[in-house]
């Protein structure tokens, strides 16, 4: 299964469309929130609808720069993914929204326990399934991302994710983890055994790509790439 990886479109619609072939190469399409541009939410609405129109399976969250109220919109259009767990041909996908508190410029902020909070759902699931705890056909959208990996990194020695998050991803071991929001944190790392993916802000052309597989009853991460479009 081959998804594209994007975030932080940042209301910069028509680079949607410098990536045309590759939304039609992909089975679905994770977003990693930010629709609007910063300072003018106004552009979130068009970027959705833009958005929407070009696949018919995406799964998204909302950014900080998103205004809270947003996350309704998404909602209308069956794409959200926050504080919820959605099957997808074999993969649960959950996600969280908006960025932690650092600024205060912007419309969601939020504290890391709020942030997690959304994912209580994964919790709430496994205690019903009797599960055991790991989650290896689980796939995370979170805005904010986990600390201490390349994908948070705003220069090499200062890292802006969340450490509970990060400890919620060693302990249940997800599949894969979509970042965004620290735009200077494009890459493609690891936490134990899950793939973490921040593809960069598409507002300057970055993305990326993950391709999946289940093989012997066991999902995991066979390819992941990043690429950038021409702006």
């Amino acid at each position: 299964m081959k998804f594209l990886v994007i975030s932080d479109l940042h209301g910069n619609i028509p680079m949607l469309e410098k990536i045309d072939g590759e939304f039609k190469a992909a089975d679905a399409v994770l977003f990693g929130g930010d629709f609007a541009e910063f300072n003018h939410p106004e552009t979130g609405l068009p970027a959705l609808e833009a958005l929407c129109k070009k696949h018919d399976v995406i799964f998204s969250v909302i950014g900080n720069c998103d205004e809270k109220a947003f996350l309704r919109e998404i909602e209308k259009k069956d794409i959200s993914v926050e504080h919820a767990l959605v099957y997808h041909d074999g993969i649960c996908i959950a996600g969280s929204g908006g960025g932690s508190k650092f600024t205060g410029t912007t419309p969601n902020e939020r504290t890391e326990d709020e942030l997690l909070s959304d994912f209580d759902v994964v919790e709430r699931a496994a205690q019903k399934d009797g599960a055991s705890g790991t989650w290896k056909n689980l796939i995370l959208i979170s805005h904010n991302p986990p600390k201490d990996t390349k994908c948070d990194a705003v220069h090499p020695t200062l890292h802006a994710g969340s450490q509970k998050f990060r400890e919620f991803i060693e302990r249940i071991q997800p599949l894969a983890v979509i970042t965004g929001h620290i735009h200077e944190g494009a890459s493609i790392d690891t936490i134990g055994t899950t793939t973490v993916i921040n593809p960069g802000a598409l507002l300057d052309g970055n993305y990326a790509v993950m391709e999946v597989a289940k093989k012997d009853g066991a999902w995991s991460v066979v390819g992941a790439e990043l690429r950038k479009a021409n702006r």
